[in-house]
């Protein structure tokens, strides 16, 4: 997993711990406004910190930084000023993000942190570290170690820092996934790596190849994958805290959308909008990455992960506009236009979860229309939902998580946008209704048995064309961290 930075807890003051670790680079937290520091390190400088700050006309934002030189123990050594904001968890993610980028290239960095949430300042700097590269190494490798010292002392740290790391693993873990190109990633690949978590996190796998999913009726699955060489599968992990003398209290499942390359099928996508399409299993991604992280977390409810894995390819094969498809369970829907070919998954995936898991909650997360980019732009995700409760316990964990959501209605108006002449729904809004997203939603609610049930569409913030505070440029592992945050409340 491509985070290098190792982020611990130590004692002691900034000088004395940048001496022991030999850190060229040592930090001190500056709070909005700003108010200086009193710092021991800045003792000996011929100026005061308050002056520096007022030379550069610094206001103590998240992520702003101001450097100079100071001598400790004989050596010089760089001094960062960085601003935490009013440190709530959102300003410590973003400063933890900021320091750990100064670092790049440096092997140690001694910071002072302010009281407030650690986990969330160690998951924004090792987020920030991560990077995927194939072939050369980056000209200035991560900052390899991130010691922070705080009032409460290394031990009071310690569970702190090991949360945000956990949650850092995970949503790197979906960022591997989806950043992997698709020439090697193909819904048996997926499965491959899903099974090696399953391994390495206690859980319980089962794959399901072609000849299971005609077996069983997913037609869905079957119809996107038809004209790729490489075969659809369902990837099932299941992970149960429960006893017999103590069962889990509820079951969720949630279900990712796994299409490891989106063509478009014969509906076909210009090359630019293919560009960025190995992310179009970005769902499935954060799906693996949570179930991957539930032990460490010690998540006391039942949680099974569906990834509906298909690879939507042009071919004499494919699936043709104005083709029917019988889904799990017998619903039929009529294929309007191939590049819907999302929807057509994971309604195989809900179909099954309701017939077969008997969940109490299911959360479906999908790279699913451009209508919700649109809507929401690139840092926002369109949420869902048909229980207010359950819409409202996972805006909470995405504005926890720094992953923001917005719910968008389910609008029964926009219901006959999806009948079909020939079957029972279209996988496509007719024209006149607009609201892309909404009738998307709405077709797959169509599978979910009337039981409580979310959908993320993240097409939006599942990607990012740069780095920004804990995103680099690429996947981002959205949908990740906020339910990890959701099913650990």
């Amino acid at each position: 997993m491509p985070i290098d930075t190792r982020v611990v807890p130590a004692g002691g003051t900034v000088s004395s711990a940048a001496a022991e670790l030999g850190a060229e680079l040592v930090a001190v937290p500056v709070r909005q406004g700003p108010i200086a520091p009193a710092a021991e390190v800045a003792q000996g400088l011929p100026f005061t910190l308050d002056e520096l700050l007022a030379l550069h006309r610094a206001k103590g934002e998240p992520g702003e930084i101001v450097a100079t030189q100071v001598r400790i123990d004989g050596t010089v050594r760089e001094l960062l000023l960085y601003g935490v904001g009013e440190a709530t968890p959102a300003d410590l993610r973003r400063a933890g993000a900021a320091l750990a980028r100064r670092g790049k290239g440096r092997d140690a960095l001694v910071a002072g942190v302010p009281d407030g949430d650690l986990a969330a300042f160690a998951e924004g700097a090792l987020l920030a570290s991560y990077e995927f590269r194939i072939g050369a190494a980056p000209a200035k490798p991560a900052l390899g170690v991130l010691t922070v010292l705080t009032e409460a002392g290394p031990e009071a740290a310690g569970p702190a820092v090991a949360l945000g790391a956990a949650r850092a693993r995970a949503a790197a873990l979906a960022r591997d996934l989806a950043n992997t190109p698709s020439g090697e990633k193909g819904p048996s690949w997926l499965a491959e790596r899903a099974a090696q978590v399953a391994t390495d996190a206690g859980l319980t796998v089962r794959v399901r190849g072609e000849k299971e999913l005609a077996e069983g009726g997913f037609g869905g699955l079957l119809a996107v994958g038809a004209g790729s060489a490489r075969p659809p599968r369902l990837i099932e992990l299941a992970y149960d805290p429960g006893t017999p003398s103590e069962p889990a209290a509820r079951h969720v499942v949630l279900v990712g959308k796994g299409i490891t390359f989106d063509s478009g099928g014969l509906s076909l996508k210009p090359n630019e909008g293919m560009k960025t399409m190995k992310t179009d299993m970005a769902g499935g991604g954060a799906v693996i990455a949570v179930m991957s992280a539930l032990r460490d977390l010690g998540v006391r409810a039942r949680v099974t992960g569906l990834v509906a894995a298909a690879e939507n390819m042009p071919s004499g094969s494919s699936m043709r506009p104005g083709d029917v498809i019988t889904h799990f369970g017998g619903t039929t829907s009529e294929v309007l236009n191939t590049d819907a070919e999302g929807r057509l998954v994971l309604a195989d995936a809900l179909a099954y979860a309701d017939a077969e898991l008997d969940p109490d909650v299911v959360v479906d997360v999908a790279t699913l229309t451009g209508a919700a980019k649109v809507a929401l732009g690139l840092r926002t995700g369109a949420l869902f939902a048909t229980d207010d409760d359950l819409a409202a316990a996972l805006s909470a964990a995405g504005e926890a998580a720094g992953e923001p959501l917005w719910r968008l209605p389910l609008v029964d108006d926009y219901r006959p946008a999806i009948d079909s002449d020939v079957a029972d729904i279209n996988n496509i809004g007719r024209g006149g209704y607009g609201g892309g997203s909404i009738t998307a939603a709405l077709f797959l609610r169509e599978f979910t048995g009337g039981r409580s049930w979310a959908h993320l569409d993240i097409a939006g913030p599942g990607r990012a064309t740069s780095d920004d505070g804990e995103l680099t440029r690429g996947a981002t592992g959205f949908g990740a961290r906020l339910l990890l945050r959701w099913l650990a409340a």
